[in-house]
């Protein structure tokens, strides 16, 4: 697997290199959702707000309409969960920016409390994974809330309106599960199936190490949404069954040479469909495969503390970058200095690598989308219906393009976030233009530049610990294997432990080796510990068959007798 990784000697030039950066990829494959979904939310505040010509309190019920932008991967009870979570989040994020908005007009004080939101934000999003669009959304609606005049007596009313907002957006979330119940998590599943039957046709070819990686990530992400559902009722029926597709695609990840890859695309077609979930065989057989599952069900994760510790130095980057780009903004004379501020804050990812690619996507997306905000606004001067729909229709564009890439996405996002600014009241075009173009530039180096001076050298000690976790795995499952009849649940749990760790592992390595100047990372031990651990996982699913051959030996011999 190591050989589509990048060395930990990487030159700096090769780390700055734009190709690829700007590249189209395919869309996602429910692009169509999240983009329907924020029209729905916002459509119907906005539309009243402007019959009720107070169009100026859009920025509020803004707030609460953009949390129907996350959890759509997310299966229904925990989508329910995960919302409720965004739009609480949201409205203590709008609850501070508002209530330091009435209590000073200081600018610099204002950029302060907006890049310590952005951290918090940042670091919360990434520990509780609650996916894309991640802090972004929080930050740019904390951070322009900021800005805008506040009185103490206007508080509650806008709070007020920010989660009526918001309850829609949830509501419009929740809306697709009346249709297809199932649909998430029958998709995960579908990924996953359609991943492995990949990885099984790239045999041993250039291409396969990357191609086994990424069916290991998709049948991971598949056992973390099947896991999120209830264990008992109609829906933990349905999960069992599409548990024991996953653990399909698990088997082929380990033995592609025993597989039919046709056979698992044929499963991932009929699982995108609204047919009955595909059997996979003996019944017996299928209910030893999920004793592995049983056991991580009584996991526990953990603690949101100890999930938190390692995103410190992200979170210190996101603070000093979004910090240092605002007050480079003031110094400069810009009117919204938020808008550097959510530039910095929009650029960090999981390493230095991934944060270059950002800036690069979003200042191509932000100059480009300026380009187009002057083309449409002559026209939305024209009256406040035409801004309104203008808005929604940029709305729609940014989800349905940000899966093809971010600065697609952003050449819609930039012209939306300046015509709801006219919300208010219209300005002028050319110093809007100016402004968002020179905070863009500010916000996108200023924030670099806080990325490179802030190290994340816990990423070499975290790559350190994932070689070690998947070697002890690894020595788990071996020690399984080596017994005459180890027991069925131990099997499955370790195997299953073994699969978890060498994803993990393989995620961990390649951020590390995004970091510029953290310690080396241990290539040859995370080589040796992948080969080692796929080696292992191949003969725990080669001892299955035998075992079930045995049991079915010994069913039939006590039929006879």
């Amino acid at each position: 697997m190591s050989s589509t990784n990048p060395a930990s000697g990487t030159s700096l030039g090769r780390r700055l290199s734009l190709a690829g950066v700007l590249r189209l990829r395919r869309p996602s494959e429910i692009w169509f959702k999240p983009a329907l979904s924020s029209v729905a939310a916002v459509a119907p505040p906005n539309l009243l707000l402007l019959a009720l010509g107070r169009l100026d309190l859009a920025m509020y019920t803004m707030a609460g309409s953009l949390c129907a932008l996350y959890a759509h991967n997310r299966p229904y009870a925990a989508r329910a969960r995960t919302l409720a979570g965004v739009v609480l989040g949201m409205l203590g994020g709008v609850a501070v920016a508002l209530g330091t908005a009435s209590l000073t007009r200081n600018a610099v004080v204002l950029v302060t409390v907006g890049a310590l939101l952005a951290a918090v934000q940042k670091a919360l999003c990434d520990a509780t994974r609650v996916g894309p669009p991640g802090n972004v959304i929080l930050t740019f609606v904390s951070s322009a809330v900021l800005f805008v005049p506040q009185t103490p007596g206007r508080i509650p009313a806008h709070l007020a309106l920010a989660a009526a907002a918001g309850a829609w957006a949830w509501a419009v979330g929740m809306a697709p599960a009346l249709v297809r119940p199932h649909g998430p998590e029958r998709r995960a599943t579908a990924q996953a199936l359609n991943a492995a039957a990949y990885a099984a046709t790239r045999g041993t070819g250039d291409g396969h190490d990357a191609a086994r990686a990424a069916g290991y990530a998709a049948v991971q992400a598949a056992w973390q949404t099947l896991l999120s559902l209830p264990a008992t009722g109609i829906r933990a029926t349905t999960r069992r069954s599409l548990e024991h597709l996953v653990v399909r695609a698990e088997v082929a990840l380990a033995a592609p040479a025993d597989t039919d890859p046709e056979r698992l695309r044929a499963w991932a077609r009929v699982l995108r469909g609204t047919g009955r979930i595909p059997r996979t065989g003996d019944a017996s057989a299928d209910a030893d495969e999920l004793l592995g599952a049983d056991a991580e069900l009584t996991a526990r994760p953990a603690p949101l503390r100890r999930r938190l510790g390692p995103l410190a130095p992200i979170a210190v980057r996101t603070a000093l970058g979004c910090a240092l780009a605002g007050y480079v903004s003031l110094a400069l004379g810009i009117g919204r200095p938020y808008w550097a501020l959510v530039t910095a804050a929009a650029l960090y990812q999981a390493n230095l690598t991934l944060t270059w690619s950002r800036a690069v996507q979003r200042v191509v997306g932000n100059v480009t989308g300026v380009l187009l905000f002057a083309a449409l606004v002559p026209l939305a001067h024209l009256g406040q219906v035409l801004l309104v729909l203008f808005c929604l229709a940029l709305n729609f564009g940014a989800e349905a393009l940000i899966t093809r890439n971010y600065w697609l996405g952003s050449v819609c996002v930039t012209p939306m976030a300046l015509l709801i600014t006219e919300f208010a009241g219209y300005q002028q075009p050319g110093r809007l233009i100016t402004e968002r173009v020179v905070d863009t530039l500010v916000g996108a180096l200023v924030g670099f530049l806080a990325a490179v001076a802030v190290t994340n050298r816990r990423a070499g000690d975290r790559a350190e610990q994932a070689v070690t976790a998947a070697d002890l795995a690894c020595e788990r499952a071996a020690r399984l294997l080596a017994e005459a009849d180890p027991a069925p649940a131990a099997l499955e749990a370790a195997r299953r432990g073994l699969a978890a760790a060498l994803t993990e592992l393989r995620a961990t390595a390649d951020g590390a080796a995004g970091e510029w100047w953290g310690r080396a990372l241990p290539q040859e031990r995370v080589v040796l510990a992948e080969q080692s651990g796929h080696r292992t996982l191949a003969e725990a699913v080669r001892r299955q068959p035998a075992r079930r051959d045995r049991d079915t030996a010994t069913r039939a011999e006590d039929v006879r007798r």
